[in-house]
């Protein structure tokens, strides 16, 4: 059976092809993505603009061809913060039926939350250890404190880097009075994460989707990676973070577009991301970092596979 999962964010549409077999075998045919910048321009305002629309309805069209060409058996596409915050997103979940015959599911952050749990547990072993999973979009971030098995506690927050770019438009270079004035802003949006980390004592963070996958490129170019390291985790040094952090803020958009390892969309957003993590880690004193590749796509075919199995 071959699966398509289509994770409709903020800033990208992710495409996954899957194939499935016996004792539950998997195997990834094709993991693509479409930068779309859904939120741009109008996230703050609760609309998708005019272009933004277009450029989501043309990256599904280029999804489609690959989705065709592998003769996928079953469709399953989720759209997350831009498009179900929009006053127009039922809009755009309507022509995208209409056009494309998929009808998207429109997910609540809670729901959000539990699929980048599952995505995130099958690339990094948990154990019993209380982890925090972190998954940074454009325009919610999801916090979960879990294990192997349980989540403890989870909270989809309006913290995305496309809203928080659109709301405080920080100067470039970045001046230290702004980056207290976001330090500030997180401090008093997380109140209840922050009483909740209190409770359960997480000191490994896990970092899944855009702005960790641009933070482990920035650290390790892809012209560095040693070979048969191709694994869905990877341990960031706190050191190499702190260090990359403050290069971050230093520099403005033109320098970090040369960066090695930079994703031009990214260009503007990763200093709110390195911002927004950096104030989460002295927070709360994370000695360990992990990056995972895996977050809602893949969690949505453990989901998937799952229901299948107990339904059969």
């Amino acid at each position: 059976m071959i699966y398509a999962i289509l994770d409709l964010g903020t800033n990208t549409f992710n495409l996954l092809i899957i194939q499935t077999g016996g004792n539950k075998t998997r195997k990834i045919l094709l993991s693509r993505k479409e930068p779309v910048k859904l939120g741009e321009t109008g996230i703050t305002k609760g609309i998708i603009s005019k272009k933004a629309f277009d450029r989501g309805l043309n990256a599904i069209e280029r999804h489609m061809k690959h989705i065709q060409d592998y003769q996928a058996d079953h469709i399953y596409a989720y759209a997350t913060s831009a498009i179900r915050s929009a006053g127009n997103g039922l809009e755009f979940v309507r022509l995208v039926y209409e056009r494309f015959n998929i009808g998207i599911q429109v997910i609540s952050g809670d729901k959000e939350a539990e699929l980048i749990y599952r995505g995130v547990r099958q690339a990094v072993n948990m154990g019993d250890t209380k982890h925090l999973v972190l998954d940074i979009g454009g325009g919610s971030n999801e916090l979960i404190i879990a294990d192997s098995k349980n989540i403890y506690w989870k909270q989809s927050f309006p913290l995305g880097m496309a809203r928080l770019l659109e709301q405080f438009r920080p100067s470039d270079p970045v001046t230290e009075e702004e980056i207290r004035i976001f330090e500030n802003h997180f401090e008093n949006s997380l109140e209840n994460f922050l009483e909740a980390a209190r409770e359960h004592k997480p000191e490994i963070l896990i970092g899944s989707s855009g702005s960790f996958d641009t933070f482990r490129a920035l650290l390790v170019p892809d012209a560095q990676t040693p070979p048969g390291t191709d694994s869905p985790a990877f341990i960031i040094d706190p050191e190499d973070f702190q260090k990359l952090h403050r290069r971050l803020l230093e520099s403005n958009s033109a320098e970090r577009l040369e960066m090695e390892g930079m994703d031009p969309m990214r260009v503007e957003m990763i200093v709110i991301a390195a911002i927004f993590v950096n104030f989460i880690v002295s927070r709360l004193g994370i000695r360990t970092m992990i990056q995972s590749d895996y977050s809602l796509k893949e969690g949505a075919v453990s989901e998937i596979i799952e229901r299948k199995i107990l339904s059969a």
